[in-house]
Parts: C-alpha cells; structure tokens; sequence
C-alpha cells in the first residue's frame, strides 16, 4: 500500500508541475497582449508586483503547509481515499488543461476583486466551455479536494478553502464578459451551467 500511495503521489506531483508550467507560461503570454474592458481593481491586482506578492505568499503557504494530517486509516479506505482522489485530483487537472488549451491566446488571470478582458477579446463557448462556464476553476477545486485525498497534507486543506473563493472570481470575470458580450453572453448563460454539467438526451 505504501508503494502504491508514493506512485499515485509522485505521478500526481509531475502532473501538478506540467500543469503549472502551462499556466504560466499563458500568464507570461497574456501579460504582453493589449487589454480591453476593465472591472474593479484589475489595473492595480493584475501587474506582475501583484502577481509576485501574491505567489510569493501562496506557495510560501503551500511549502510550510506540507504537513501530514495525523489520521489513522486502515489499509481498504487508503485504496478507497487514493481511488476517489486519484480520480478527482487528475481529472480535475485534465479539465483545466483541456479549458487552458481550449482558450489558447485569451488565456489571462484574473482575480475576485478585479477582471480585463483583451482589446480583441472572443466568446468561447465550445470544447469544455459547451459543459460549464468555468471549467478550468471545476477543475482547479476537483483537483484541490482530489489531492487532499491522495496526500493527505495540510496544504490541501489550505487551497480546498482558497480555492472556494474561486466562485467570486468567476462572478467577476462574468461581469466582464456580461459588459463586453451583452446579448450573446445571456443567450450563453442559458444555455451552459456556471458549474454543473447537464447532460441532456438530444432528441432524434
């Protein structure tokens, strides 16, 4: 059990990583690109001073969070906690990359209290965003609870209760894009949940 629980953990830890690596990567790109429509504090929260206090604190966190949770756990649920993790924790990781990829070069941060959009900024509505209108945050709290799971550490306690904060932030890139988009933005809200996918039967 323990070989397998420091597989699961190794595979995951490479896969965070890659997954990172492209996010700022897209952050690195978005940076130079001209911006468009402006809400709240975006001016000030989105420049890389901001980005660096704030990565600074959050990984700081992160690293000194890195502490097991004291839990005794006979060797069945460990198998049950790494499979149901496991299965949240990579699937959530695969939901945003699959978000970031189908973004490409709209790709941007954004934060809970401010938002910008680019001067030639498009409405995406296909690939994972037909599903959810903010799936690459799903995926970011699917992956956070998912890791919780498999490693058991603090840290993941940490961004589970971080990352709920992603609802706000979403709220505020929504009023953006509300802004921006108008009517079609409506028709779009509508159509794709903000979080939950429905599946519905197609009628032949």
């Amino acid at each position: 059990m323990n070989i397998l629980t420091r597989y699961v953990g190794f595979v995951g830890a490479v896969a965070a990583i890659v997954t990172l690596s492209i996010i700022l990567f897209g952050l690195w790109q978005g940076m130079r690109r001209p911006k468009g429509r402006t809400m709240g504090l975006a001016r000030v929260m989105l420049r890389w001073p901001a980005y660096l206090i704030v990565s600074l604190f959050f990984f700081g966190a992160c690293f000194f969070l890195w502490r097991p949770i004291t839990l005794s756990l006979s060797p069945p649920v460990i198998l049950v906690t790494l499979m149901l993790g496991g299965l949240l924790y990579f699937s959530g990781l695969l939901l945003v990359l699959w978000g970031r990829f189908t973004l490409g070069k709209l790709y941007d941060v954004s934060s809970s209290l401010g938002a910008h959009l680019y001067a030639d900024h498009q409405l995406i509505m296909h690939g994972p965003f037909a599903l959810v209108r903010h799936p690459m945050y799903l995926g970011i709290m699917m992956a956070s609870f998912g890791g919780l799971l498999v490693y058991r550490v603090w840290t993941f306690v940490f961004l589970s209760i971080v990352f709920v904060g992603l609802v706000i932030r979403a709220k505020r890139e929504e009023q953006a894009l509300a802004a921006e988009f108008g009517e079609q933005w409506e028709a779009y809200c509508k159509q794709v949940p903000a979080w939950i996918p429905r599946f519905r039967r197609r009628n032949r």
